[in-house]
């Protein structure tokens, strides 16, 4: 009789434990196209501030130092990030920062203090040590220049340095310094968070669109081939909107970005409320998109526009005290895969994305006693980084949901879905917000066949709050294979989890 009751004990646990899991529903039409996802959207930010520059991506007493005293070890990583761009000098640090500084002999160049972030910057790593460091990446360059103490002939000239062929002033500088050839840089930023009071130089709206108008003008007219990115909004204090819409009327025919930037953060110490904070990133965005196609209509102009989300990450623990040293968990990991759904949902307007930063401030990975060690953070960013290429297509999401505070009807699936037609591979994106429940989720594939195997890699751990550190390895990517039969199958998306599902589609 107890064998029974045992039985019956452990069949009514099983019963109620998988009453208890949540359902949901995805379809996947791959004919139904977003946009074209750009590689650009996979990189990253290196800043002089705290550890990032010195310390981080340099350091000659290393013995990871390279024969430029770059470390080997974060120049592979961030290959093994799949980082295709990254955006320098800053950040808060470009607003103040006079790029000639930086170049020339090492020991004629200036100690300054830096009034963005309180240090002395020696200025031993410039724009010339700055591309030594690309060049062992896999990366392409990002400079931002300084529209906040610097002028707009500052902007043109740094322009000629990095890109003009010799014969001319400052690229016979260059030259000078060591480096004949042009860098060809293609991607410059008008400035840093100038819509904030925070910032070097805050300007008002108008203010900065005439300043930002005429420093592109120079700097378009010494290369005509590169790329503008204007300093969109970062304060959502203010009123953002009228920010991004005068930015968007006056510079409309010299820009080829508006910049975007968030940061989100759990000082609430709410799962259900941190795993929604990318719903307004989505939110800038479709309102943003919207200003775009307002005034290119108004102007009647064919010339495109789009969206750089030229720094993102979570960020509320670590301030300058501690040199934005923040140590990441598994919640914030999903929070980060969240941004990426965000951005491959919006494919068709966001063409280049930031994490802020590459290594040791709000990084992906860290150095700590000369050894590096890979935060929660980078193995969604990798996954994506690696695997999440072609055209981002629509797919259509129902299921249980869940209310916080004024949001109503969250889902706890935050998904987003791709076909790359160069390998015929539809990969689908899913976070599962929920901390406790699995979501038992049917699938279905809605054009062309589904092949009989799919590749799945997650990234979770036992607790929301589990961490990494240099000595262990908490969260980190598993991967697996799973059997399929037909074109729709059943997955359950295990709690606080991100998971990659990567399936062969034959046409």
């Amino acid at each position: 009789m107890k064998k029974i009751a045992t039985i019956i004990i452990l069949l009514f646990s099983f019963t109620l434990i998988h009453a208890q899991n949540l359902k949901a529903r995805i379809k996947i039409d791959i004919e139904r196209k977003i946009g074209a996802i750009d590689t650009l959207i996979y990189g990253n930010f290196t800043e002089h501030l705290g550890r990032c520059i010195y310390g981080g991506i340099y350091d000659p007493k290393s013995s990871q130092a390279n024969e430029d005293g770059f470390r080997k070890d974060v120049i592979d990583a961030a290959n093994n990030l799949g980082v295709s761009i990254i955006r320098y000098p800053g950040g808060n640090f470009a607003s103040g920062y006079h790029w000639e500084d930086g170049i020339g002999q090492k020991a004629n160049r200036p100690k300054r203090k830096d009034l963005a972030w309180g240090a002395i910057e020696t200025n031993e790593v410039g724009t010339d040590e700055f591309m030594k460091f690309i060049s062992k990446s896999k990366a392409q360059p990002y400079i931002c220049v300084n529209l906040g103490t610097g002028t707009i002939e500052e902007a043109r000239n740094w322009v000629e340095y990095c890109n003009a062929p010799a014969g001319l002033y400052y690229s016979d500088l260059r030259v000078k310094n060591g480096h004949p050839a042009p860098y060809n840089i293609k991607y410059w930023g008008l400035g840093n968070e100038m819509d904030g009071p925070w910032q070097m130089g805050h300007k008002n709206a108008e203010d900065y669109s005439k300043f930002a108008l005429e420093a592109a003008k120079l700097m378009k007219w010494s290369d005509d081939k590169i790329k503008l990115i204007a300093s969109g909004s970062s304060n959502y204090g203010a009123d953002w909107i009228s920010w991004n819409r005068t930015i968007l009327t006056e510079l409309r025919n010299q820009i080829d970005y508006i910049s975007l930037h968030h940061y989100v953060g759990n000082s609430d110490s709410s799962h259900k409320k941190f795993m929604t904070a990318t719903l307004f990133t989505d939110k800038v965005i479709k309102i943003t998109e919207g200003l775009i196609n307002e005034v290119r209509s108004r102007y009647k102009t064919d010339r495109p526009i789009y969206i750089a989300f030229d720094e993102y990450n979570v960020w509320y623990r670590s301030w300058v005290e501690k040199q934005l040293e923040e140590h990441y968990n598994l919640q914030d990991a999903l929070v980060i895969a969240e941004f990426l759904n965000c951005f491959i949902r919006n494919a068709q307007i966001v063409k280049m994305a930031n994490m802020a930063q590459l290594v040791n401030v709000i990084a992906p990975m860290m150095v700590t006693n000369d050894k590096l060690w890979t935060q929660t953070i980078y193995f969604p960013l990798q996954l994506f980084g690696k695997n999440c290429f072609g055209e981002s297509v629509s797919a259509f999401v129902d299921g249980d949901t869940y209310d916080v505070g004024d949001q109503k009807g969250i889902p706890y699936l935050d998904v987003s879905t791709a076909y790359n037609g160069s390998k015929d591979e539809l990969i689908i994106n899913v976070v599962n917000r929920s901390e406790d429940k699995t979501v038992e989720t049917n699938i279905q594939n809605q054009f062309g066949m589904l092949a009989d195997k799919a590749n799945v890699a997650e990234v979770n751990s036992k607790s929301i709050y589990d961490e990494n550190n240099e000595k262990e390895q908490k969260v980190k990517t598993v991967s697996k294979q799973i059997t399929l039969k037909g074109n729709e199958f059943t997955y359950s998306f295990q709690p606080h989890s991100f998971t990659q599902i990567i399936i062969k589609i034959k046409k």
